[in-house]
């Protein structure tokens, strides 16, 4: 898969522990706010410091993905929207930086304000700011969007701006959101920077729940341009963006033209790579990063290849329970076949070593419960749901089985049976069954990537060992979208995006209230107490040591949960470029940001 299509996901990195966490937030005009403690970048600050200032404008990029679209709205459900509308269209009010855990910065707003108890948030815009058509960006198209998108909006954005209880204008170019008093959500008034400005004139009128291939109208650094659906799409840089000197974009949006050519599968958009097809590639492949890279181009010098280093939190990847079906909502059938999971064979056999396993959402970060025992506070937090998270999470956090990895796994098979028999479950003439009524346990693993075949086999196989019957199913992409915002399957394979800086999201996540709403990524079906209470302790932080008490709690909460098999993560995103496209000198902490990347042979005029 190529390296953009996991590009969102890049929101920033690892100084949480230098981080002074405290409830700061003056009502005076600022022009940042951070959601713990305060911005690095002062006032005067002319640009990021993971950006080159002097990158050349010009030239183009050409990217490579997998799969396809048939969708230019990006504020629905429905449709597969390609990489790039939300990110290249849209503006916001604040901007974040890519170099801490959530720092916003001016944008469309030259300033902002904030409560001391955060009940309110009010923004000054900026004069200057227009929509890619030329036309100002007013308050009303501000308060037109939090209307919009709290009515007609995806799942999490009628949420979060259901929470608004009033909107006001102080002055000429102020709007100031006022919150439920009843409900204060400290990470409100950053998710109010990060809201997408829609023009009024413009989506009025429309239906927003509905998918569209009109090109959309923003205020961004890049209109959309050819349009191929399901095919390819090419953005052009808009040279009269209104932004492109402020602060929080010096060095980026570089390129002229990006065109994103979509491949029916993995090995083809690979091999279209090597052929120079497309300039940019991130290898997640272990063994073809370990075997596949003797190509001409590699060795002429055209691509070069490295691992570029991180600090991100791990996310979660890995297979995913419909607990909203039998047999997964029996935690014990869940953890039984965690145990079938071989990951040191498979790291061995298939992946070269080179990864960790996952033993938390937010593994390789002091965020992770993994490794660590409850302290005081967080034992106090969870002891109202006694026996949700067990006595060795509390010592130690969630701890993956580990097998001798020869590929025989005779323990995991051991423990799994003896779970099962708990369960109610039989091995019988070599099918493992419900003893009660001698229904089969047999599920679906639903795939949409041809490539994550040959893992879910593998686990199928292993299965098979005590009798357990898993078919394998990969569907197109629209299929499969469909099928997800449905729930309508048994296992998937899914990734979840971490930060270091968690919040509101961890209820569209986890959240019982999203475990029946279509559309959000609560795809477990987790409906827990804990899990809510300790979401809302996470959202309620104020200090350093109390954020990550809540954090590590919430954790515990998941992974003794059993939702997830996970997989596994690597400390580094290995990448695969054309010699001409350059990047900065170093990245930011969360990893590399291809919008601070630029052409080597453009024209190098600053436009």
């Amino acid at each position: 898969m190529g390296a953009h299509s996991r590009m969102h996901k890049r929101i920033v990195p690892f100084l949480l522990m230098a981080l002074v966490f405290s409830c700061a937030a003056s009502a005076a005009p600022r022009h940042g706010v951070a959601m713990h403690g305060d911005v690095r970048e002062g006032p005067d600050f002319t640009h990021f410091s993971y950006v080159n200032p002097q990158a050349l404008k010009g030239g183009a990029l050409v990217l490579g993905e997998r799969g396809g679209f048939d969708n230019l709205n990006p504020f629905t459900v429905r449709g597969v929207v390609p990489f790039g509308i939300r990110e290249w269209i849209y503006e916001s009010l604040l901007k974040r930086s890519n170099d801490e855990p959530f720092s916003l910065y001016g944008w469309v707003a030259q300033s902002v304000e904030m409560a001391p108890d955060r009940s309110w948030v009010s923004f000054s815009l900026d004069p200057r700011a227009r929509f890619s058509n030329g036309a100002p960006i007013n308050v009303e198209d501000v308060i037109f969007s939090a209307q919009i998108l709290r009515d007609k909006g995806r799942p999490n954005h009628r949420a979060y701006y259901s929470k608004i209880l009033h909107i006001t204008r102080p002055g000429p170019g102020q709007v100031r959101f006022e919150f439920d008093p009843n409900a204060i959500d400290r990470e409100m008034p950053l998710i109010i920077g990060l809201m997408p400005i829609l023009s009024k004139a413009f989506y009025e009128g429309q239906d927003l729940t509905a998918p569209s291939l009109r090109p959309p109208l923003g205020s961004g650094p890049y209109v959309v341009g050819d349009v191929s659906p399901g095919r390819s799409i090419t953005y052009v840089r808009n040279r009269d963006y209104w932004a492109a000197d402020l602060p929080v974009n010096r060095g980026q949006n570089n390129f002229d033209t990006i065109r994103v050519d979509f491949y029916r599968d993995e090995n083809t958009a690979f091999e279209a790579f090597k052929a120079g097809q497309f300039d940019l590639w991130e290898e997640m492949d272990a063994a073809r990063w370990a075997r596949a890279y003797d190509f001409a181009a590699l060795r002429s010098g055209e691509i070069v290849r490295g691992a570029i280093p991180h600090g991100r939190p791990s996310g979660l990847r890995g297979f995913v329970f419909n607990t909203r079906r039998d047999p997964f909502t029996d935690v014990r059938v869940r953890e039984a076949l965690g145990y079938l999971f071989d990951f040191e064979w498979v790291n061995r056999t298939y992946l070269h070593g080179a990864y960790r396993r996952t033993r938390s959402l937010f593994d390789n970060t002091p965020l992770a419960a993994a490794g660590h025992a409850a302290s005081r506070e967080e034992a106090r937090l969870l002891a109202p749901f006694a026996g949700v998270v067990p006595a060795d999470s509390l010592q130690n956090g969630y701890t993956p089985p580990v097998s001798d990895g020869t590929g025989h796994n005779r323990e995991g098979l051991r423990r799994a049976q003896a779970l099962l028999r708990e369960a109610g479950y039989v091995l019988k003439d070599g099918q493992m069954m419900q003893a009660s009524n001698g229904a089969p346990l047999s599920f679906e693993i639903l795939l949409v990537r041809p490539e994550e075949e040959k893992l879910a086999l593998v686990f199928s196989r292993a299965a098979a060992h005590l009798g357990i019957r898993i078919h394998v199913r990969t569907v197109d992409a629209s299929q499969y979208e469909e099928r997800l915002r449905d729930y309508d399957f048994d296992m998937i394979l899914y990734d979840w995006y971490a930060s270091l800086s968690p919040g509101n999201e961890q209820k569209y996540y986890w959240g019982a209230g999203a475990a029946a709403t279509p559309g959000t990524r609560n795809y477990p079906g987790v409906e827990s107490p804990a899990m809510d209470a300790m979401i809302e302790q996470v959202l309620e932080a104020r200090g350093e040591a109390e954020f990550i008490t809540a954090v590590r709690a919430m954790d515990r909460v998941l992974m003794a949960g059993h939702y997830v098999i996970p997989l596994y993560f690597l400390p580094a995103n290995n990448l695969a470029w054309r010699v001409q496209v350059r990047m900065p000198e170093r990245p930011p902490l969360y990893g590399f940001d291809i919008s601070t990347w630029w052409d080597g042979r453009a024209d190098g005029v600053k436009h």
